[in-house]
């Protein structure tokens, strides 16, 4: 069938689809263009475009002014032009402003007089600069100027001897100057002295990367705020000015203070926070994009100082920030080897573009979570380089114990309390062992605990019951409702149990994690990583910190939709279920999963399915598969056919065996084949495969076609009901010709969890695509049927 181009002046056509020049995306498809351009992104930006535009068309360009000349001034003398609806003056040096009018016809007014003059001061007005829109990205994630760095750092890196004198190299190169930390020191003196007159015995402390020890050139300026203090100052002066029935205190400093328009012990951290942003905006020189973040787990005030180009963020409400980096300061001193290897490991995940989300927020790993993933694994070496945290606890004593919020947070105050590590394995060694160690851990099972050094279960997270025995030691004093955020990797925060640190991550994002370290650990082995390049060549860090692109990579999966096992979008009688069913819970989801999947198809699709007896999807690996029978009228129904299947051949199992990647285990020169007898004796699931036909193309109008069997009366999203769909696929196919030739595709559905993050893989292959739609017919999919599997889950969990 013929595309039809889209309208929107935005979208260009490209070899691979379509472009949106506005936000900087690339679509594969029209669909997916449909989708974008009525995103919220696309009518954000299209929106502050054509306000900027309005704004252009009505505002002009005033210069020659000096920093005595005010807002109200300049306001003042243009109204006699026109209404004036703003007026912006340059804050650092104050000689130029731009006035903005209310209608564009003052411009022409203005700009018609012969000459200005306003206090004396001869101005220049002239049509402010019409200048293009462009969505511009946060520089210090940009991924060109990362380039850049390691362009730069090539050359001496090849030069040196070993992959350990390497890693010192980068440690040398990325850390924080003493210039830039001397920097850093006078900002946070400037800050103490101006909040003191605001916030009488507040308390600037600085955290993070700047003082953890694992700071690079660059990182934020993260800051607290502590005013307890000064509410015990304020208490003073409220009970002072009552008796003394006077407007201030003994001391007179709450007179002025901007105190006395707030009670701290009552009012919100929004409030205070608005306050501070006031107080950076105009007070602070070279402070400016000060905005306050209120939707944030810890609300902070974000703001940017220019002399420095520093971004730097303060928050109110965060001691156990302060205690976290204080413990990564301990530990940076118990172990020499920590600092490189997490440097290495920072920067080969800001090239592998899994870290550095743009202001903050986004699905990728933070610089706390990669650190802590660091740890973990030094926590797991044999022998072990790094204590637990309990381990650690135990070693301090009765004055360094430190409980914050109900948390334990108690450790040593010095690196010389803890015993020195057995473990003599150099920073070359153990970076592979990183990479081997993740390559196939088990997220989907786990929950990472540095507290005790191992992987709890995430089943005993997927109700909603207390379990106050399990995390007895760690579990706040005080009755703690809440639970971490269980996703797709968890990584419990050292102190904090309740805080997933890797909660914002997406399946996506972990999987490319997984996937690089997969690839890491594959060069890891080779010597073109232990070895010096006596021909000149790129090898070690080098070749492993090379970006996409630039070395050759293994051919990306194509053709198959992922569906991960997510437990927080499952309903609570679902999760109950999987969570008595112990370690089979994997099994008993990917049952479920097959029974959805095969009710899509047949059901809502109207696609013709066979199961057949045997097929094979590539020359290497044959699948046998028995006769299949699944009733759509009810999952569990449907779950008990895919159980007698899996009782039925073992080729199954075995085939999947033989495409998994190489072993986790600690030794490298393990073969993969060692896994198969393990992987064997969990008794895997057999996968079914289908052969479907689809003789109708339902995939295309079905967005017109639900709205008029909805009649505008409900405003469900797509794949949220499974009547709905089934009708919007059988009026499709009762209004469309069928086609000519129709389209015939194997699916075959695989579980990964034995030894990766558990998902079920769909793998499609066409039969039969004489019209050339399948692609089509994939991308569909590929939104379409995890929507309508997590809606019959849910549906099926609540029937059972």
């Amino acid at each position: 069938m013929a595309s039809t181009a889209p309208s929107d002046s935005d979208i260009q056509t490209t070899s691979r689809g379509f472009c949106c020049t506005l936000c900087h995306v690339n679509l594969p498809n029209l669909p997916s263009v449909d989708q974008h351009v009525k995103g919220r992104k696309h009518r954000t930006l299209s929106t502050v475009r054509s306000t900027r535009k309005s704004h252009e068309e009505r505002s002009v360009f005033v210069s020659g002014i000096k920093p005595e000349i005010s807002q109200t001034d300049l306001t003042e003398y243009f109204q006699q032009f026109g209404a004036v609806t703003d007026v912006i003056v340059d804050k650092d040096r104050g000689v130029y402003a731009i006035v903005q009018f209310g209608e564009s016809e003052s411009i022409q007014a203005a700009l018609s007089c012969v000459e200005h003059r306003l206090k004396g001061l001869k101005l220049r007005v002239k049509p402010r600069e019409k200048k293009e829109f462009k969505l511009i990205p946060k520089k210090k994630n940009d991924p060109q100027n990362l380039q850049r760095i390691f362009d730069r750092l090539k050359p001496e890196l090849c030069q040196l001897p070993s992959v350990d004198s390497q890693m010192k190299f980068i440690v040398e190169r990325l850390q924080l100057g003493e210039n830039e930390k001397k920097a850093r020191g006078l900002v946070v003196q400037l800050l103490q002295e101006v909040f003191v007159e605001f916030f009488p015995d507040s308390q600037i402390l600085l955290f993070g990367s700047s003082v953890n020890t694992f700071g690079f050139h660059s990182c934020d300026l993260d800051l607290f705020l502590d005013l307890e203090n000064t509410k015990t100052f304020q208490a003073k002066a409220k009970t002072s000015t009552e008796q003394a029935g006077e407007g201030m205190s003994d001391d007179g400093r709450s007179e002025d203070s901007i105190l006395s328009d707030i009670d701290l012990s009552t009012a919100s951290p929004a409030e205070v926070l608005e306050l501070v942003a006031t107080i950076l905006r105009r007070c602070v020189p070279s402070v400016h994009k000060v905005h306050v973040v209120s939707t944030a787990r810890l609300p902070v005030v974000k703001f940017h100082h220019r002399e420095l180009n520093l971004q730097g963020d303060i928050t109110l409400n965060n001691r156990l920030g302060v205690r976290n980096t204080r413990f990564l300061q301990l530990l940076s001193g118990v172990e020499e080897r920590l600092r490189p290897l997490v440097f290495a490991i920072r920067y080969w995940a800001r090239q592998k573009q899994l870290a550095g989300n743009p202001s903050g927020a986004g699905p990728l790993l933070n610089n706390y979570a990669l650190t802590l993933l660091m740890v973990f694994f030094l926590q797991n070496s044999q022998p072990a380089v790094l204590p637990t945290v309990d381990q650690l606890r135990d070693m301090a004593c009765e004055e360094e114990e430190c409980v914050i919020e109900g948390w334990n947070c108690t450790f040593p105050s010095q690196p010389i309390a803890v015993q020195p590590s057995k473990n003599t394995q150099d920073l070359c060694s153990l970076l592979a062992g990183f990479f081997s160690f993740y390559a196939h851990f088990d997220f989907a099972s786990s929950v990472i605990s540095l507290r005790e050094g191992r992987a709890l279960p995430v089943a005993s997270f997927l109700s909603q019951d207390k379990d106050d025995e399990r995390m007895q030691d760690g579990q706040p004093s005080k009755s703690d409702p809440h639970r971490p955020k269980v996703g797709p990797l968890n990584l419990l925060d050292p102190f904090e149990l309740s805080h997933n640190v890797a909660g914002n991550l997406n399946e996506r994002s972990l999987r490319n994690f997984q996937k690089e370290c997969q690839e890491a650990e594959k060069y890891c082995r080779s010597l073109r990583y232990q070895r010096k390049s006596t021909k000149g060549k790129s090898w070690g860090l080098v070749r492993l910190f090379a970006p996409p692109g630039d070395v050759q990579q293994a051919e990306p999966e194509q053709l198959v939709i992922s569906i991960p096992f997510n437990s927080a979008s499952l309903p609570e009688v679902l999760r109950k279920e999987l969570h008595s069913a112990g370690d089979g819970f994997r099994q008993l989801w990917f049952q479920k999963v097959c029974s959805a999947v095969e009710i899509v198809l047949r059901t809502v699709l109207k696609c013709h399915l066979d199961a057949s007896a045997a097929a094979v999807l590539s020359e290497d690996s044959a699948v046998g598969v028995e006769e299949m029978e699944t009733t759509a009228s009810s999952l569990n129904d449907s779950t008990q056919s895919v159980e007698s299947l899996s009782e039925s051949s073992p080729q199954c199992a075995a085939a999947a065996g033989a495409k998994r990647p190489l072993s986790s285990g600690s030794d490298s020169s393990v073969s993969p084949h060692g896994k198969k007898p393990r992987l064997a004796r969990r008794g895997k699931p057999e996968f079914p495969l289908w052969t479907c036909v689809q003789k109708h193309i339902v995939w295309l109008g079905r967005r017109k076609v639900r709205r008029e069997l909805m009649k505008d009366t409900d405003c469900r999203p797509e794949g949220s009901c499974m009547e709905l769909e089934s009708q919007v696929s059988a009026s499709i196919a009762e209004k469309e010709p069928e086609l000519k030739e129709p389209l015939e595709f194997k699916v075959c559905p695989q579980m990964v969890g034995g030894t990766e993050n558990t998902r079920a893989l769909l793998k499609l292959r066409p039969s039969s695509d004489e019209a050339g739609i399948f692609q089509d017919f994939f991308h569909f999919l590929e939104a379409f049927l995890p929507k309508m599997v997590e809606t019959l889950l849910e549906k099926g969990a609540g029937s059972a």
